[in-house]
């Protein structure tokens, strides 16, 4: 692929027979309008979008655009990467809202408070992404993600919504937390990232898992693996857009429109047909995020 390509936007693929929601993603963050974007998941049958919070500001524009657009349903949290930065603050500003200073628990708690009153809005469906990330945080931050996750849980229950998770390289962890604070009716692992052997504990647990571009990477078998044995009741899919674009677009950016080549991806997976995978992911999002 010419350095060039990365830059062009793949084509738009064949469109489904079935509606179904991109169930996460992240429309702040993708070039152009979000009608622009809206308008060209529909033409391919992605007529829903689930848009996620990652921060205070960002999660306040992710309950405005969904007020604002009948498609798209919001997400409300701290990002587990997040919480650290809020409380150690980020001297070198590597994280996109630049440099900042340390905050301490107070701050942290400042910001959950702001999440803890989004979450109560009727157009905001869910708690996330929250969760824990062993890839980018250290071992300095894990107390501050740890105490945001836990907060997060409980912000979920009290309000009645979906919990949405981050998990990156910490799914012991996970799974060990929401046991130990009990976890909400409807739990959504974004960007399923884990093996076989955690789907069967998740749907043991009735936790939803939701499937993103990566499924169709070379080096992601245990991924497809895990998809396999997933139970199609508990299966969502989603772009992670601007990331984890599919193959055969990897390295350009993601989009909600790209819905429908992963999970094309995903029915040769389980062996489902894809007018059958689509009725199935379309009613699980629905029931995942209560709408």
């Amino acid at each position: 692929m010419a350095p060039q390509d990365k830059n062009t936007p793949p084509p738009l693929p064949e469109p489904l027979r079935v509606a179904v929601a991109d169930s996460h993603t992240h429309l702040d963050m993708q070039e152009g309008s979000v009608e622009e974007a809206l308008a060209k998941a529909a033409s391919v049958g992605v007529t829903t979008v689930v848009q996620v919070g990652c921060d205070l500001a960002g999660s306040r524009w992710a309950a405005e655009t969904a007020a604002a657009h009948e498609a798209v349903h919001a997400t409300v949290a701290l990002h587990p990467n997040e919480a650290p930065r809020i409380v150690l603050g980020d001297p070198d500003g590597w994280s996109r809202q630049g440099a900042r200073e340390a905050g301490g628990d107070a701050a942290l708690d400042a910001a959950l408070a702001g999440i803890d009153e989004l979450a109560a809005l009727p157009q905001v469906r869910g708690i996330g992404e929250t969760g824990l990330d062993h890839f980018r945080t250290g071992p300095e931050g894990m107390a501050a993600q740890e105490r945001s996750f836990r907060a997060h849980i409980e912000i979920a229950k009290r309000h009645g919504k979906a919990l949405v998770i981050h998990d990156r390289e910490a799914h012991d962890d996970v799974l060990r937390i929401l046991r130990e604070e009990g976890a909400p009716e409807r739990v959504v692992f974004h960007c399923y990232s884990g093996d076989a052997a955690m789907a069967e504990v998740c749907a043991a647990a009735g936790y939803f898992m939701s499937f993103a571009g990566n499924v169709t990477f070379k080096n992601a078998q245990p991924l497809r693996d895990a998809l396999a044995v997933a139970p199609p009741e508990l299966v969502l899919v989603e772009t992670d857009a601007p990331f984890l674009t599919p193959a055969p677009y990897r390295g350009r950016a993601n989009a909600p429109y790209l819905i429908p080549v992963t999970l094309r991806a995903m029915a040769e997976v389980t062996g489902m047909t894809e007018d059958a995978l689509a009725t199935a992911v379309a009613a699980n999002t629905a029931r995942a995020f209560d709408y």
